[in-house]
Formats: structure tokens, sequence, C-alpha cells
């Protein structure tokens, strides 16, 4: 299982659970058509990523719970990793969609499976086996999901930033 890289848990919770207002504030004052702007041909919109974070967050967040709820089972989403990344952008339509209901589910996402982590004694503790593509199998904790879903959110909010920064300069 891998280390967690924060230095208590309440500051990886305070970290995952500051994710929506984060990407709301990197959203603020874009209007529609900046929400199609992005770093070069072939990239993904600020919009196509904001969808992104949203739906891989609801993804994992399944993981979340049943490591929560039976940490014997194993956990795969073969069946969205059987297609690349810019397949799922284009059959959930992440160009043509409007923001909102997705940031209303990242912030409520967040909200319960933080109210998850605060009621199930030892929750970050708590393990599961991830299959992989390929079938390879790996335990965790929920704890590195949890970090692993802070940091993915942080990442793609450095990318919209840079985005925009890219279109004010």
């Amino acid at each position: 299982m891998a280390e967690q890289s924060y230095r208590s848990d309440a500051e990886l919770l305070a970290r995952y659970g500051e994710g929506p207002a984060q990407l709301r504030a990197a959203l603020a004052d874009v209007d529609e058509a900046g929400l199609d702007l992005a770093s070069g041909p072939g990239t993904w919109s600020i919009r196509q990523i904001t969808h992104h974070i949203v739906d891989g967050d609801d993804l994992w967040k399944m993981c979340i719970k049943a490591a929560l709820g039976n940490s014997e089972a194993t956990f795969s989403l073969q069946w969205y990793w059987d297609l690349p990344q810019d397949t799922w952008v284009e059959r959930w339509d992440y160009a043509g969609r409007a923001l909102e209901p997705s940031l209303a589910l990242f912030e409520t996402n967040r909200r319960h499976t933080l109210q998850l982590l605060r009621h199930v004694p030892a929750a970050l503790d708590k393990g599961i086996v991830i299959r992989w593509p390929g079938g390879q199998e790996q335990e965790f904790t929920v704890r590195w999901i949890v970090e692993m879903q802070a940091r993915h959110t942080r990442g793609h909010i450095d990318d919209i930033l840079a985005i925009r920064q890219s279109q004010q300069g």
C-alpha cells in the first residue's frame, strides 16, 4: 500500500474537501466561450477537463464506498479502462454539456464521501484490492484513494489555470 504524503489525516481530508471550491474558483468569471478554450489543438478544453475531474471523482467514489463496506472485495473499473480517455470525452459529450450539473455533483459527492469517512471507524485505513487493466491486483488504502483524487483534482485545476493564463498573456 502506498504511504500518505499529507502530514495528517485532517490535512488530507481538508484538501480533499476543498476540491470543489477550488474548481469553482478556477472557473470564476469564465464565460461560455472561455470554457471551450484549450492549451492547443487536440487537447481538452476547460469544459472537458472539468467534466473529466467530476466523472473520475464519481467513479472512484464507488471504490471508496466498496472499501468502507467490504474491504475483502476486489474493485475494478475494467469497463471504463477498456477504452481510452478520449473515447469517454466523446461518448459522454464533454464538449457539449453544461458544467453546473457536474459541479453540483462534485460538491455533493465530496460532502457525502467526507461524511462517510468521518462516520466509519478507521475509514482511511481500510483497504481494497484494485484489479488494474491487464489483470494485476494491488491493495490500496482508502487514504491512498482519497489522496490520489485530491491530487488529480489539483493537477487538473492547474491545467485550467494554465489555459486561462495563456489566454490573458
